[in-house]
């Protein structure tokens, strides 16, 4: 389960937007990187209070995902590390990755690298990216 310090991340990275918008990766994007799935509604500016069981909800989805696809135990800094990096990739993204390999083998220092690949967004390299990635290493490297 995420930290308060993870959750902080993931907000730090997604930014919060009140009305829809389209992100980098070309997705209809609202709230904190929330993508708008096929009859899904936001007609009005959501205030934060409102978008807040959104993303708690988005957050368990990607925590799900680790669930089903990591078999080996996680620090808290792991956990918190991969859930913002499977919030902002999706679960598809960590099951066909090497990331979820390396894990897996418990190879923990292999980990950092393979985070630091996926820094791409619509076939251009993001420096956001590039920075959100070398946080996330980080934070997955850390004790």
């Amino acid at each position: 389960m995420i930290s308060p310090g993870g959750l902080r991340l993931i907000k730090g990275f997604e930014s919060f937007s009140p009305i829809p918008y389209v992100c980098s990766g070309g997705y209809l994007t609202v709230l904190w990187g929330h993508v708008i799935k096929k009859g899904e509604i936001f007609d009005h500016p959501y205030t934060e209070d409102e978008g807040e069981p959104i993303l708690l909800y988005d957050i368990s989805v990607a925590e799900r995902a680790i669930s089903r696809l990591i078999r080996v135990p996680l620090s808290q800094n792991q956990e918190d590390s991969l859930t913002s990096w499977v919030y902002n990739l999706g679960g598809g993204a960590l099951q066909r990755s090497t990331l979820r390999a390396v894990i897996n083998r418990q190879e923990y220092d292999e980990a950092p690298a393979e985070i630091l690949k996926w820094i791409y967004a619509g076939g251009r390299k993001l420096r956001g990216l590039v920075i959100r990635r070398i946080i996330e290493a980080r934070l997955f490297a850390s004790p």
